[in-house]
């Protein structure tokens, strides 16, 4: 049996700890059989076979690619190649490129209070990426997202509004999962450092959403 194939592409914001982060994904995906390649070059999203990959998973923040090279990744994830992301992945990758921001579903505003603990919820304990997952507390920027009313939620967190008291109460995806036409899109918002990536839930909730997302 022929293995699935991941693109895992890193870069951005050094804070974000993408090399190490792409790396923690690349050995997820082996593990599960896939055969990875991890690089730094942008384009390789762009490349003309992109579309051979099962999964393509940006571990970046912002950057930019040429139209021309967005158009072949497009249309990659429309004909089936699964997209991935965590934290800063989709939600903050190519922020300048509409038909990206359209397939990532999700755009990150803000974070208040930058680094605190935080409750998730599992909304979805029926959903196979969630099963098994109790609702837990984190440490770690609580994203505030603008987000594609297509998307299902799998799992959320509440704003308390001791920061941004005009917030307070507003219910948030952490966890969702959506299509971009025959493409499956999974994103969580944790993981700010591949440290968060380590173990517990927020490692299973990403090995198994990118699977989940693979063509």
């Amino acid at each position: 049996m022929t293995s699935k194939k991941a693109l895992v592409v890193w870069g951005g914001m050094e804070l974000h700890t993408p090399e190490r982060g792409a790396h923690v994904v690349r050995d997820l995906l082996e593990a599960e059989s896939f055969a990875v390649t991890v690089t730094a070059d942008y384009d390789a999203l762009g490349a003309e076979d992109v579309g051979s990959n099962d999964l393509v998973v940006p571990v970046i923040t912002d950057g930019t690619v040429a139209p021309e090279k967005m158009a072949n990744l497009i249309a990659a994830i429309r004909a089936g190649t699964g997209l991935a992301g965590y934290h800063m992945g989709l939600a903050t990758s190519f922020r300048s490129s509409v038909p990206f921001r359209y397939a990532a579903s999700c755009y990150w505003v803000q974070h208040p209070g930058n680094i605190i603990t935080y409750k998730v919820d599992v909304t979805r304990g029926d959903h196979p990426i969630m099963a098994g997952i109790e609702s837990f507390e984190h440490t770690s920027e609580q994203y505030y997202l603008n987000y594609d009313p297509a998307v299902e939620v799998l799992a959320t967190t509440v704003f308390s509004g001791e920061f941004h008291p005009w917030r307070k109460d507003v219910v948030m995806p952490v966890v969702f999962t959506t299509m971009h036409d025959k493409g499956r899109v999974f994103y969580s918002s944790l993981g700010h450092t591949a440290d968060e990536l380590a173990s517990g839930p927020v490692r299973e909730i990403l090995r198994r959403g990118l699977v989940w997302a693979a063509r």
